[in-house]
């Protein structure tokens, strides 16, 4: 009987602790009403808000939308959620991803802080270091991208990817991650 009575407890306490867990809260979500017959800018905001809910706590979700705020001129909305991810503890992932939507938003001296950021956390990565020198390439750093082109393919010398990041930025194609 006792054991019976601990194996009932131990499974309360685990329903107990799943619902109030993220796992079983519900997410908000998207629907017609949002964007149907809206202006676009009130139709992307209100999305934009949904899928901030949507996104939780993951980093790389938060960013996809922060990217949408600061790349649709909301910059200090975008820059916010860049800014609480970057306050916490975010790893060379989540700092490349923001690098990214700087350099989409063609604000290279950004960029270039985050990217050498991103290469100090992560040295020896070879896709990143073929894709952060495709982006000083692009911008005429040619002798930063070929020293990063070169670690890159000292690590990987078969990768495709990287190798069409490299190719690209000679004819000013942009890296697609």
């Amino acid at each position: 009987m006792k054991r019976k009575f601990v194996v009932v407890f131990i499974s309360v306490i685990s329903v107990v602790a799943f619902a109030g867990s993220d796992a079983w809260a519900k997410k908000p979500e998207s629907h017609p009403g949002l964007y149907e017959g809206k202006a676009p800018r009130v139709a992307a905001d209100a999305l934009g808000d949904i899928g901030l809910g949507q996104a939780g706590k993951g980093t790389w979700q938060r960013i996809r939308v922060g990217r949408v705020f600061y790349l649709s001129g909301q910059k200090e909305k975008g820059q916010a959620i860049f800014d609480a991810i970057l306050g916490a503890k975010p790893d060379a992932g989540d700092w490349i991803r923001i690098g990214r939507v700087y350099y989409e938003a063609g604000e290279w001296a950004e960029a270039r802080e985050i990217f050498e950021r991103v290469l100090d956390l992560k040295p020896n990565d070879a896709d990143w270091l073929a894709e952060i020198g495709a982006y000083f390439n692009l911008q005429g750093d040619r002798e930063r991208a070929e020293e990063l082109f070169r670690r890159s393919f000292d690590d990987e010398p078969s990768n495709h990817r990287n190798t069409a990041y490299v190719a690209g930025s000679y004819v000013g194609i942009v890296p697609d991650p």
